[in-house]
């Protein structure tokens, strides 16, 4: 088997991704894509670059399959319950003054997270009037978060989160359970909305009272950082938050001067 992709390689598939699929990732982080593209190169035994390339160019199944491993992220539900306890006694009451509420979930994943933030709304009484739009470059991941189903094995750790984060009832009241996997209630998707979207390329789709964007801000370099910033600055309703993952910050952007900082945890307030 040939070596491990190099930085000229890697260069190419960049290009023909974006050339052919309009995908851009060529202001990832290099290091993160290197790191996944080897480990997928080696997963499927191509004995050479030229034939990766070419499966990767013409065949859309096995693009799809490269997408998913590309953006495969870990997450699970109520992930840094200080985090949810935070978003549930300083952003929702301020967010119950809203007529309706706007909550957008930018590279949702398989949804936990979506699904965390509906619950907590069900138990503040303002379900009923949110709207939850998720998105994610991945359609796999896409498909999976807007099933609802997740597997039990898991279920453990979650209420332990929930729990931690303020959580008011018993989680599994949420789910019905089925043999190894859990289906979430029907009320809390139909607040949901989920699409592909491309962070890199498309534009604001609405107007939020809250983004979610955890964890993603790190896999890009810091050009790319700023546009993707930008898109949420304008995207944000005056006085609208931004909740982003506990390693990321808006303190050395270009919007730092409009957003002002909760308390420890790294949700931002839109003040001018």
């Amino acid at each position: 088997m040939e070596t491990p992709i190099s930085d000229l390689q890697l260069s190419i598939v960049l290009n023909d991704l974006l050339d052919i699929y309009g995908y851009d990732f060529t202001a990832y982080a290099k290091s993160s894509l290197k790191r996944r593209i080897n480990r997928l190169y080696a997963l499927d035994r191509f004995p050479s670059f030229a034939e990766f390339r070419y499966r990767l160019r013409m065949d859309q199944d096995y693009f799809n399959r490269f997408i998913e491993q590309l953006t495969v992220n870990v997450t699970e539900m109520f992930r840094d319950p200080l985090f949810y306890k935070a978003i549930l006694a300083e952003v929702l009451p301020v967010l119950a003054t809203y007529p309706l509420i706007r909550i957008w979930h930018a590279g949702c994943s398989t949804g936990e997270e979506v699904y965390s933030t509906a619950i907590l709304l069900k138990e503040a009484g303002l379900l009923h009037k949110s709207i939850l739009y998720a998105t994610d470059i991945n359609a796999e991941v896409v498909k999976k978060a807007a099933s609802g189903i997740f597997p039990i094995k898991y279920m453990r750790q979650h209420s332990l989160n929930y729990q931690k984060a303020g959580g008011r009832e018993e989680f599994s009241r949420y789910y019905t359970a089925g043999y190894d996997h859990a289906l979430f209630d029907k009320e809390l998707r139909e607040r949901m909305v989920f699409s592909t979207h491309n962070l890199v390329s498309e534009g604001s789709f609405n107007q939020f009272q809250l983004i979610f964007c955890r964890n993603v801000l790190i896999y890009f370099e810091r050009d790319l950082q700023s546009r993707v910033i930008s898109l949420f600055d304008e995207s944000l309703d005056q006085l609208g938050y931004l909740a982003l993952g506990s390693k990321e910050t808006l303190k050395l952007s270009q919007v730092a001067s409009r957003f002002r900082q909760l308390g420890k945890e790294s949700i931002w307030r839109k003040v001018q």
